[in-house]
């Protein structure tokens, strides 16, 4: 299996960023959102919560190699300030040995060239000005380098902090979109058992920014079983490309087209088949829920339901078919189709 990335991640966004995602039309035009409407929004915020706190986690580990990084010029500077220490041990030890600890008066007195007594203290004094300043400038640097790690680290402190509660919020969301999902399957479940459709679910839609002509049906996915796959599950061999995505995730017409039959019962569950230019017709299957009307115009991207797993599905995913007629049997490997069309899966 193939992780694959189209567009924005399904699960993208905070939740108090989103509170207003879906909005219900009147219920004699469809049946009212409920649990499609839940699962919908708590994607979003589970979205929102995921981008905040993968961002937070980026800034805390940048946060962390400042840390690191001041930590390794701190201990150069102060290996840097022994070694100067070092040396003015060594100077004072060599002056003492040549007179350095008598007084002035007195070595002048026993000097064998006062002259040359006199240069070398000289020289000797300007180096231990030289040594007390770099051992000032050392120190005042290493005391700027101690105060850029304490401040980095209380803001690593902080981030982990924010990390944390975002990490919180994030499950908490989560577990509330997975007791939603739930509940959005077995309305879907129902549906299915009773051969009677729900009618679409109408929800308010992103605003489609895309403007290519063809989309893969799903935003973020991963790839399941392909096209002519053989297996137990199926009479022949697999007549579609299967998307594993989480119950809810909205799925999207891959082009252009129209609405040519919403259907709950058998092998698919709940399914849409939309017609294209050209005389293809792409199915989506395995629904929980449709948000479109047979005889509907769909725009590219255009949500036509949300993924589920309806009829003989072993798990949530999206079981997509490109065909030469709206019929089963008559389909064409799809990976193939949209790759044609400039998307790759």
């Amino acid at each position: 299996m193939r992780l694959s990335h189209r567009g924005i991640h399904p699960l993208v966004a905070v939740s108090v960023l989103l509170c207003a995602l879906l909005v219900p039309t009147p219920a004699s035009a469809s049946e009212g959102p409920g649990a499609s409407a839940e699962v919908a929004r708590l994607y979003e915020e589970a979205s929102a919560a995921t981008v905040h706190y993968e961002a937070g986690q980026r800034a805390a580990e940048v946060q962390r190699a400042e840390v690191r990084k001041l930590d390794r010029l701190l201990t150069k500077e102060q290996h840097a300030v022994a070694v100067l220490h070092g040396d003015l041990g060594r100077m004072a030890s060599a002056q003492y040995r040549t007179g350095g600890g008598l007084p002035q008066t007195a070595q002048l007195l026993l000097a064998d060239s006062p002259e040359e007594l006199m240069r070398g203290q000289r020289v000797l004094w300007q180096a231990d000005l030289a040594v007390n300043n770099a051992v000032i400038k050392t120190q005042r640097a290493a005391a700027r380098l101690a105060d850029a790690k304490h401040a980095a680290d209380r803001a690593k402190r902080t981030l982990d902090r924010r990390n944390a509660h975002l990490a919180k919020l994030k499950r908490g969301i989560e577990s509330k979109l997975a007791s939603a999902q739930w509940a959005l399957q077995g309305e879907a479940d129902r549906s299915v058992a009773a051969g009677q459709c729900r009618g679409a679910v109408r929800l308010e839609q992103p605003q489609i920014v895309d403007t290519r002509a063809w989309v893969p049906p799903v935003e973020t996915y991963e790839l399941s079983a392909g096209f002519g796959s053989a297996g137990a599950r199926w009479a022949s061999r697999h007549t579609g490309q299967d998307f594993a995505v989480g119950i809810g995730a909205p799925v999207r017409s891959v082009g252009a087209g129209r609405v040519v039959k919403v259907s709950c019962g058998g092998a698919f569950g709940i399914e849409v088949v939309v017609e294209h230019e050209g005389g293809y017709y792409t199915q989506y299957a395995h629904l929980s829920a449709v948000t479109v009307d047979q005889g509907e115009l769909v725009a590219p991207g255009q949500w036509v339901g949300q993924a589920g797993t309806t009829g003989n599905s072993t798990g949530p995913h999206l079981h997509f078919e490109v065909r030469l007629t709206p019929y089963l049997g008559s389909g064409i490997d799809p990976a193939t189709w949209l790759a044609e069309r400039g998307v790759p899966l």
